[in-house]
Order: structure tokens, then sequence, then C-alpha cells
């Protein structure tokens, strides 16, 4: 992986022998995507004979990459293997705004040592899928820690009402929302990332069409060769319906334990099936397999893909054990919780062992979703004699599991 360079996107780099078969490239790059605009934009950008620069912008505003984010870091990995340099950008500056894109609010600011520490995680995650190698790693607070005389050049470039066109922003506008000048700032931001690591093609989800598309305007009005624009299809999450985001609850953490992913996928309706295999796989689903057996094939192949063979293995062998036979795993991670003389908070010890707030682990124990040992708890079990929880397993929902142990 390799970074640095200067504000205008350092030497371009060579990392394998690049292809000349521009126009079956082209083909085989475009063959899943929403767009890649302008129509045979990418064959005359392939037919250069030279490495390009294909960008993707992330906004560590949050620690975790899902399975949805693996959608064009798949997509990444094609130009990679084509011997073309992708250029990730971390947005160090941007998440200081927050993407506004398909929200009907401002985001909340994070501090910088929130996005420092998630900026982290991204990169180590975002490397399950892509060849860290071949990898340029940028930060845009290089150029965007910018004067006012350079920040004024940028906003000349763009009119408001070009940024009203924008759907998320057209909706606030017509409902009278309030819509805040840093959130129109953020498009431009975006845009002038594209200038300054002068980026032949850039890659995003078709809610960010609009945004790229602006990264165009931005590079001509700067004298820069104007970047191809290719979206993907957004992944629905394990409800089979919404976008899978954090937020809504129905996500797949590239990161997360083996037992987890092959679960999470199962609950996955059969509808959506067809979709996440040619999204997450680029196959279709297999024809002779029962929809539940289609499930568990799915469930495998993305285990394998973001831990191993081995893992894959494991979290089949367990979930039959625990969810066909009822017993519990045989391996469980062990949590302290501290050691006091008095009551134990329960909620709290929930948040602390599996995330989440002390109100939501409320209410799963309201909706007798926590089990001791065994033994659904319930709504008035909130505070519990530490002797109880010594060598207990606390388990949320059918598939996560922790070993208690006092703390000395």
């Amino acid at each position: 992986m390799t970074g640095g360079g200067s504000a205008q996107g350092g030497p371009d780099s060579s990392i394998g022998p690049v292809t000349t078969r521009a126009d079956d490239d082209a083909s085989f790059l475009a063959r899943d995507t929403v767009d890649c605009l302008p129509d045979g934009a990418l064959a005359r950008k392939l037919a250069l004979g030279r490495p390009l620069r294909v960008k993707l912008g992330l906004d560590p505003t949050a620690p975790d990459v899902h399975l949805g984010h693996t959608v064009v870091l798949r997509k990444l990995r094609e130009f990679q293997d084509r011997g073309h340099v992708v250029v990730l950008i971390i947005g160090d500056y941007t998440a200081r705004v927050g993407d506004p894109s398909g929200r009907s609010s401002s985001r909340p600011v994070l501090s910088g040592e929130q996005i420092d520490a998630n900026a982290r995680t991204y990169v180590e995650q975002a490397a399950k899928v892509l060849d860290p190698q071949r990898i340029e790693l940028r930060y845009n607070a290089e150029w965007l820690d910018m004067s006012m005389e350079q920040l004024f050049a940028l906003t000349r470039t763009t009119t408001v009402a070009q940024l009203l066109e924008r759907d998320d922003f057209a909706k606030r506008y017509a409902g009278r929302e309030p819509i805040s000048i840093l959130e129109l700032l953020y498009p431009l931001m975006q845009a002038y990332d594209s200038v300054a690591v002068r980026s032949d093609v850039e890659l995003g989800g078709t809610d960010q069409k609009f945004n790229l598309l602006l990264g165009r305007d931005v590079q001509r009005a700067y004298g820069v060769d104007e970047q191809v624009v290719v979206t993907m299809p957004i992944l629905p999450g394990v409800d089979g319906e919404r976008k899978m985001s954090k937020s809504a609850g129905n996500h797949i953490g590239v990161s997360e334990p083996p037992q987890e992913i092959y679960g999470k996928t199962l609950s996955l309706p059969d509808r959506a099936m067809p979709g996440w295999f040619e999204l997450l796989l680029g196959e279709g689903m297999p024809p002779r397999l029962t929809p539940r057996d289609a499930k568990h094939a799915l469930a495998r192949r993305l285990v394998e893909r973001l831990h191993s063979a081995a893992d894959a293995a494991a979290a089949a062998a367990q979930f039959e054990r625990v969810f066909v036979q009822g017993d519990t795993p045989e391996e469980i991670e062990q949590v302290s919780f501290a050691a006091t003389d008095g009551p134990v908070h329960l909620p709290a010890l929930i948040a602390d062992c599996f995330g989440g707030s002390r109100s939501d682990a409320r209410r799963k124990l309201a909706q007798g979703a926590v089990k001791l040992d065994g033994a659904t708890l319930g709504a008035d079990d909130i505070d519990l004699a530490p002797e109880r929880l010594e060598g207990a397993v606390l388990q949320v929902g059918k598939r996560r599991f922790r070993r208690l142990r006092r703390a000395a």
C-alpha cells in the first residue's frame, strides 16, 4: 500500500501489466454496473494504454465496512487485476461535514479522534477485498485544508441551482427543511478530490451518481481530464428491503466473527438471494438447490471470502449444533465484568458485551431476547447479583454468546 504524493495526486504508479483489449475490458468491467458514463468513455480511457487511476472515496463516519460496501470494492478489485491503480481516499476532512446523500437531515458531527480511529479500521477491512499492495492511499485533508482564496475558486465552479437538483436537497428545500451551507459544500469537496488525485474513473453506489457527475464538471473547470463515472447497485440488507446500513440494523460487517456472518446470512429472505449471489459473488443462484440449501451455500461462500474455508466449515457445524440440535457453542468469547459488592446493572453489561445502547438492551430484555445459562430473562431483570453472573453464559438473540467472568 502506498501513500503520499503531491496534492495533485502524486506519480502515476504502474502496478502490473495493463491489458490492451480496451473494448473487451470495458465490456467486462461495465457488465454489472448501473451506469458507466459517458457512453464509450471507459473504452477510450482504457485505450490510452496506461494504468488508470480508479478512485473510491470513503468517509469514516462509522467504524464498520459492511457487505454493501464490498459491491463497489469487488469492482475495484477487477480494475486492480487488470493492472490499474486504485486510489482509496479516506475522507477525514469530508467526514467532518457528513455526506447528505439519501438523508433527510444533516449527520451528527464526529470528533477528530473518532474519525481517525474509524479510518484505520476502514483500510484494514477494505483489504479483505482489495490487494493492499495495489492501493494508493490518500487522505483528503492533504488538499481540502485550503486557503479562503482556494475555497472561493472552488465555489465558483458550481451554482446553487445545480446543487439543488440533487433529490435529497430538492426534497428538503421543497419541504422547507433546513439545508446548511456546509452540506452544500460536501459535493464540491468530494468533486475536488477528483481534481486533486487526477481521477480517471470514480466508483460509487447509485446514490452517489450526482456527486460523481459533479466531479466531472469540477475537473473540467480546473482543466483536468474528466473522469468516467461508474455506479454499482445498492445491496439490500438482511431484511431484504432497505439499503444495508448499520443505522438500519440490517448489515453484516466484513470483520464480524464467522458465526455471525453465517447466521445473519441465513436470515436473508429468499427473494433477496439472487441479488446477493450476483452482487457479492458475481454469479447466479445455483438452480438445482432448494432455497434453504442455496442460503447455506451463500453463507459458506461469504465466510470463506472474508475469513477462510476452515472458518466457514466451523461456522456451518456450529449453526447445526446450536440452532438445529439446540446446544451451546463449543467456544464462547469470555468477557469480564467489574468486581462489586452490589448488584450488576444488566443493561450496561449487555451494552459492554455486545455493543449498542443501554436502552436497546432494556428493549431486548422486555422482548425476551436475553438468556442467562439458557433461562430467559425479562424486563424486571435489571440488576443481578454478581454471584449469579460469574461463569454464566449470557445470550442475546439467537447467535450471540458471551461467558461472564468477574474481574479480579
